[in-house]
């Protein structure tokens, strides 16, 4: 199996103090969960149709911080560790909270939207990291991505807009396979990371124009 594990570092610019927060948070929510049941967990997980009614509005935020086991956990925060401290280096640390919020909120949306009257639960941080991933694509196009191929522990590298790229693809593919099957799909929500991801390159091409004079800052090649 292959795994993405690093990419190509900004020197310079602003700490990834949010990025690295919201990992901790992750984690530390995901300890919680584990002590108190899955029952109580999902008092706060987000379900489309309340939400399409005006109720609990509140679980489009805390369903970003619940997940549904460690694979589900680690997938996210590995993704975040990667690509989140790049914007945030540039965009600063206030601005890319709000950023990682939003696009949580969008790719909510577009889940809601493939079945307004669903009743399960949805929660994780995907389709807040998905955003993430998009605004990359457009901002750090030739940085590159390092990756393992896990049984033979070697390294290499490919760039960032092709592994991005091919991740949006499957995410299209399994999203439309799914709905075509079962619906809106229980199990994962692929329209939130689709949604997330247009999301994220959208606001990344404003980024881009915004704070192009500081592009500037080195990359360092992991």
């Amino acid at each position: 199996m292959i795994f993405p594990i690093g990419d190509d570092n900004i020197e310079g610019g602003h700490k990834p103090i949010i990025s690295y927060s919201l990992i901790f948070i992750n984690v530390i929510i995901f300890l919680v969960q584990l002590s108190i049941g899955e029952e109580t967990m999902l008092q706060f997980a987000s379900i489309p149709e309340e939400i399409t009614h005006g109720n609990r509005l509140f679980t489009l935020i805390t369903s970003m911080f619940l997940h549904g086991g460690a694979m589900h956990l680690i997938g996210n925060i590995l993704f975040l560790w990667i690509f989140g401290d790049n914007i945030e280096a540039i965009i600063g640390s206030f601005m890319f909270l709000l950023f990682y919020l939003f696009g949580g909120f969008f790719a909510a949306g577009a889940h809601i939207l493939t079945d307004p009257h669903s009743i399960i639960p949805t929660i994780g941080a995907s389709g807040a990291i998905s955003a993430v991933m998009g605004a990359y694509m457009v901002m750090f196009p030739k940085s590159r991505v390092k990756m393992i191929f896990i049984f033979f522990f070697k390294k290499f590298h490919i760039p960032a807009f092709l592994f991005l790229i091919f991740w949006f693809l499957q995410q299209i593919f399994s999203g439309i396979t799914t709905f075509s099957v079962v619906g809106s799909g229980g199990g994962v929500a692929w329209w939130a990371h689709i949604g997330g991801f247009v999301f994220g390159i959208a606001v990344g091409l404003i980024l881009k124009e915004k704070f192009k004079g500081l592009y500037s800052y080195n990359i360092a090649k992991a």
